[in-house]
């Protein structure tokens, strides 16, 4: 079974940036989409930003120009690279597999901290 696996959380100040790392095991990462997602408590889970088994990549409005997604499909590894983070960001930060129809093929890990604080 697929099982995701995210690092690379933090406590960064404003105006901040962090690189955030998801590994997947028991997968054939390279046909599939990979997003990240984040959460905050008492809201919905977010979804972020998403690259295809191509390099397309689709971002939310509340990011872009800000997070770069990309993967290294050799390592089985996907990254977020976040900069000019804000207190906004603050989140626990998911990585998972979309399926086309909605819902996602991975379980949902423990995701990694981001606090953005000055």
């Amino acid at each position: 079974q697929v099982q995701p696996m995210e690092s690379g959380g933090g406590l960064v100040q404003p105006g901040g940036s962090l690189r955030l790392s998801c590994a997947a095991s028991g997968f054939t990462f390279s046909t599939f989409a990979v997003s990240w997602y984040r959460q905050t408590p008492g809201e919905l889970r977010e979804l972020v930003a998403t690259i295809g088994p191509r390099g397309t990549t689709n971002y939310a409005d509340s990011v872009k120009g800000r997070f770069t997604i990309s993967r290294d499909n050799a390592k089985n590894t996907m990254y977020l690279q976040m900069n000019s983070l804000k207190p906004e960001d603050t989140a626990v930060y998911y990585c998972n597999f979309p399926r086309p129809g909605g819902g996602t093929y991975g379980p949902w890990g423990q995701g990694t901290q981001v606090t953005v604080s000055s």
